[in-house]
């Protein structure tokens, strides 16, 4: 369905708007950095040309329809250079005003200093961090082949390309090289960067740290390399024409630039990397390029008009499309509603009571629970797909009835990340981003200090993005410190517009499948067991939807109760045995499961009041980890039974004793510090 890049009619507009779009992108940038003081000129004043020539000619969209499935993704991984891509959102139309481009990084604008995902019109994913947005162009690389591979039976549905602008910053990151790798061994011919090779990095030269020979380290990854002058666009015309051919491999073109082109002192200089220009020095560069000095935030009308007609060509384009997925789902109507479900992210709404009559027994590992229930899960939710970081094996984390993505088939619900965690949690970003995937990505609880970054940009962004984290305490034994979380759980907890999910139960693990279902706007995390878990009992009256509330009265007492024990995970069973042996001396004593704080604190006042009463009573928070969080609950009476050291290598039981995680312990714990 790719239509010409250009049509016989446009090149003679073409021709003469070039030098009046390309320096139109640079003082726009200009003039909004001197405004507010503050941004990254340089990076968009070199980069316009290559950036103007891909937006004219080549990028796929259209503003009429900022969600069409069949778009071109574009990518700017080189976030702090936002101007540039708030310039070509606004002259191509989408909904970014000149007035937003006044206001740039201003309280409240559409145009803060770094592309935010939901915030601003057109910007495919949030970049700042170096090295996440080129990753997120890989995961979207991928979810493209993997919407190909499902529905291109009869034609063309999903056949674009994902483009991203990535800088030497973003080149230095590990977690490119991870994705880099990721990308070559999968042959992602449908991905093309452009490398803005301007050899400046904030604290100058990047000779000072970077010498390698980017070229043949991404050859040696598996890519296909092009090295243009970026100021030259008959080079960079045949560049972008020859990565456009499908051969087999993502493509890089290292794009030689001039940081702060046109500036008279300060290009080629990292000055021109991240701060203004200075007045004298922006109007200097006016001058040098032949643009108006008298005027500010200059758009000469012929470069409004060609966008004009620019649009009307690609609206053509989506209208061509869209008539040929018409009668595609007229011919296929189970698979048009199959391609609904993936991208509206739908399941089963009876799922969760459904599932709930029929769960997996146990004793058992949360971990293998989880597993059981994900299968489960997967039957109604075509749009989840799943990963893991070499650790399938051990967080259990598979679609077990469906194959492996590989470089010849894409068909399969399973991704192999190999040990790159740092990548998978940035990739699978990318593919949430996407659209059509709620993605699973699973690794051991401690390595998610890996996968912060990812983890971060995921709740920035309000993005469904599901982390199973297994192995998730000191009780996992033998492998020691290195490999036993401590600080993990509630530094997670730390993360805004992420929720934490530790279950106990099976109840609570379908619990968790389903806060994570139905979270649309926010990752969220599954924090599950090596070691098998026995078959602890709630009240009778306990009903099924209580785990979903995030905390819920697992255990009541018979009358008003004296103390509350709140646990999560492995140490409700503890907090289970300590109530039996607290009751047994005539105090009653509430045993609260707390799966999910999040989900807790965004419960109504009065079913948070139902659960833990505003009335003075002493609180005992169990888990193994470090425990100071628990005091956002605002009790002045509470104490905590965790961890605040590392763990040590040894088995499980006797770490339990030793570190005083067992029900007579946690007793006589309690025992002497509660005072009625």
């Amino acid at each position: 369905m790719n239509a010409p890049n250009q049509k016989e009619d446009q090149k003679e507009i073409l021709a003469e708007v070039d030098d009046l779009a390309v320096n139109t992108i640079r003082f726009l940038s200009v003039d909004a950095v001197e405004k507010a003081k503050s941004g990254h000129p340089g990076m968009p004043m070199g980069a316009a040309e290559y950036a103007w020539i891909l937006w004219s000619r080549y990028l796929k969209f259209s503003v009429d329809h900022p969600n069409w499935p069949n778009r071109d993704r574009f990518v700017l991984s080189a976030g702090h250079g936002s101007m540039l891509l708030y310039s070509l959102l606004h002259l191509s139309g989408y909904e970014l005003s000149l007035d937003e481009i006044k206001h740039f990084r201003q309280l409240g604008s559409q145009t803060p200093g770094h592309p935010e995902y939901g915030h601003t019109q057109g910007v495919e994913a949030t970049t700042g961090p170096l090295g996440q947005g080129f990753a997120n162009a890989v995961g979207m690389a991928i979810g493209a082949k993997m919407m190909a591979a499902r529905f291109n039976n009869d034609g063309s549905l999903i056949d674009h390309k994902v483009w991203a602008i990535v800088s030497d910053g973003d080149l230095m990151e590990g977690v490119t090289s991870e994705a880099a790798s990721i990308a070559g061994h999968l042959g992602l011919d449908n991905l093309i960067f452009i490398y803005d090779d301007n050899k400046i990095s904030i604290d100058g030269n990047t000779d000072n740290t970077f010498t390698e020979n980017v070229a043949k380290r991404f050859e040696a990854y598996g890519w296909n390399t092009q090295k243009i002058n970026g100021h030259n666009r008959d080079e960079i015309i045949a560049a972008y024409d020859s990565a456009m051919l499908s051969n087999g491999k993502p493509v890089l073109i290292l794009a030689q630039t001039q940081i702060g082109f046109g500036a008279p002192n300060k290009q080629n200089t990292s000055k021109a990397h991240g701060e203004p220009l200075g007045a004298e020095e922006a109007l200097g560069a006016k001058k040098a390029l032949g643009w108006p000095q008298d005027q500010l935030f200059y758009v000469p009308p012929k470069v409004q008009a060609f966008f004009k007609n620019r649009n009307v060509f690609l609206t053509k384009e989506y209208h061509t499309w869209k008539n040929q997925f018409d009668a595609w789902k007229a011919k296929h109507p189970e698979l048009a509603k199959l391609w609904d479900q993936y991208w509206n992210k739908d399941g089963s709404q009876d799922l969760y009571h459904s599932l709930s009559k029929d769960l997996p027994k146990m004793p058992g590992a949360t971990r293998n629970i989880s597993a059981m229930i994900q299968q489960r899960v997967s039957y109604s939710y075509p749009s989840l797909v799943a990963g893991s970081a070499d650790l399938a094996g051990s967080t259990k984390a598979v679609m077990t009835d469906s194959s492996y993505v590989s470089k010849t088939d894409f068909r399969g619900r399973n991704i192999h990340f190999g040990v790159r965690e740092h990548a998978m949690g940035a990739i699978t970003n990318g593919m949430a981003l996407y659209g059509s995937f709620i993605p699973v990505s699973s690794t051991f609880l401690v390595f998610s200090d890996y996968m912060r970054p990812a983890i971060r940009v995921a709740a920035l962004s309000k993005i469904q993005s599901i982390y199973v984290f297994t192995h998730d305490s000191i009780f996992l034994g033998e492998d020691g410190p290195t490999h036993q979380p401590i600080e993990h759980i509630p530094s997670l907890r730390l993360i805004p517009n992420l929720h934490v999910v530790r279950p106990a139960t099976s109840l609570e693990c379908l619990a968790a499948w389903s806060i994570a279902l139905n979270r649309k706007s926010g990752p969220t995390a599954l924090i599950l067991t090596r070691q098998n878990l026995p078959d602890i009992q709630p009240d009778a009256s306990l009903t099924a939807d209580a785990p979903k509330h995030g905390g819920y009265v697992f255990q009541d007492s018979k009358d008003e109760p004296q103390l509350i024990l709140i646990a999560t995970g492995s140490e409700l069973q503890l907090a289970v045995e300590a109530k039996r042996m607290l009751d047994g001396d005539g105090i009653l004593t509430r045993v609260v499961s707390m799966p999910c704080l999040e989900t807790f604190l965004e419960q109504t006042p009065k079913y948070q009041e139902s659960v833990l009463p505003l009335k003075p009573v002493p609180i005992v928070a169990i888990e193994a980890a470090q425990c100071d969080l628990w005091f956002k609950l605002g009790r002045s009476s509470m104490l905590t039974l965790g961890i605040n050291r590392f763990g040590a290598s040894a088995p499980m039981d006797a770490l339990s004793k030793y570190f005083g995680f067992t029900s007579d312990q946690v007793y006589k714990n309690i025992k002497s510090w509660y005072k009625p």
